[in-house]
């Protein structure tokens, strides 16, 4: 597997974002923040991470919710995926919501969400009259049946 390098820098006080197992996407990313912070149900916060990437041109930072705070707190991020561009040199800061019907507490140096760094293509706009006719055609929301 090719590696990419990439720089970073690291003012949460916490490891740098490392991936868990060798198959693993995604790295988890630390709240940096100095105290604890309730979210209460419905609420959001902005959260800081203390990281700041200079991503090759061609790639993007993508911050994903960790399944395990969805599922046992129903934490998630309200603009899932988040992207971070590769011009981008500001601090990461991830939008948490609890959609929970109980507080959830969000302590420095949690590990609130998940990052995976992929490639990207941007694309040419060819303006046309007509596109090619598929089986599917306009067939849109559960259009292929419920199995």
């Amino acid at each position: 597997m090719e590696k990419l390098k990439v720089k970073i820098i690291n003012r949460s006080g916490w490891p740098l974002p490392a991936y868990e197992t060798p198959s693993a996407a995604g790295m988890d990313i630390h709240a940096a923040i100095e105290g604890p912070i309730t979210l209460q149900p419905l609420e959001r916060a902005l959260i800081p991470t203390g990281l700041r990437v200079q991503l090759p041109q061609g790639h993007e930072l993508q911050i994903r919710p960790r399944s395990g705070l969805a599922l046992r707190n129903g934490i998630s991020i309200v603009n899932s995926p988040g992207t971070v561009d590769a011009d981008f040199r500001g601090e990461i800061k991830v939008i948490l919501i609890n959609l929970s019907k109980e507080p959830f507490i969000i302590n420095p140096g949690e590990r609130i969400c998940q990052m995976v760094v992929t490639t990207y293509t941007q694309v040419d706009w060819e303006p046309v009259d007509e596109i090619d006719h598929t089986k599917r055609g306009d067939g849109s929301f559960g259009h292929t049946g419920l199995s």
